[in-house]
């Protein structure tokens, strides 16, 4: 059974799965698309209570396999300590080409998919860095251009 929203063509790079709460991934997937066009070997999978563990750590793993061509698969979840990022983290025993990153946000998103050649290591030190970049306190830029007037 493939995920649900994905896009598989085998390409040369990084495969990345995206897992979180009810469907945050897919909307996040979505709203990267509007910006990037279509999205190759990536899959949003979703996690609620209506959801048996085992058929998502069953989903999981197939997704795991068949992303990587190679190169690994970077795994996104939303929160640290979540259920996702908790049956993420259990691909780890299985997968030495595997990592996982929380805290996804749209920036880290975009940052991964334009960088997904890079060795996985490399990849997970971007998406980090992106997340961080991409969490500003807008009202205070713009009140600092403000008051600089």
């Amino acid at each position: 059974m493939v995920p649900e929203n994905s896009q598989l063509e085998r390409e040369n790079h990084v495969g990345i799965i995206l897992v979180t709460h009810a469907d945050y991934g897919s909307a996040l997937l979505r709203a990267a698309e509007l910006i990037v066009g279509p999205i190759s070997d990536c899959v949003s999978i979703h996690v609620d209570a209506t959801l048996e563990v085992n058929d998502t750590v069953s989903r999981l793993n197939e997704a795991a396999e068949l992303l990587n061509s190679g190169y690994g698969v970077l795994v996104l979840t939303d929160m640290f300590g979540g259920t996702p990022t908790n049956l993420s983290l259990a691909l780890l025993r299985n997968n030495k080409k595997l990592d996982v990153i929380t805290g996804v946000n749209l920036p880290m998103l975009l940052r991964v998919l334009s960088k997904r050649t890079v060795p996985l290591a490399e990849l997970s030190e971007l998406a980090l860095k992106a997340g961080h970049e991409g969490i500003i306190a807008a009202g205070g830029v713009l009140k600092n251009k403000i008051d600089e007037k």
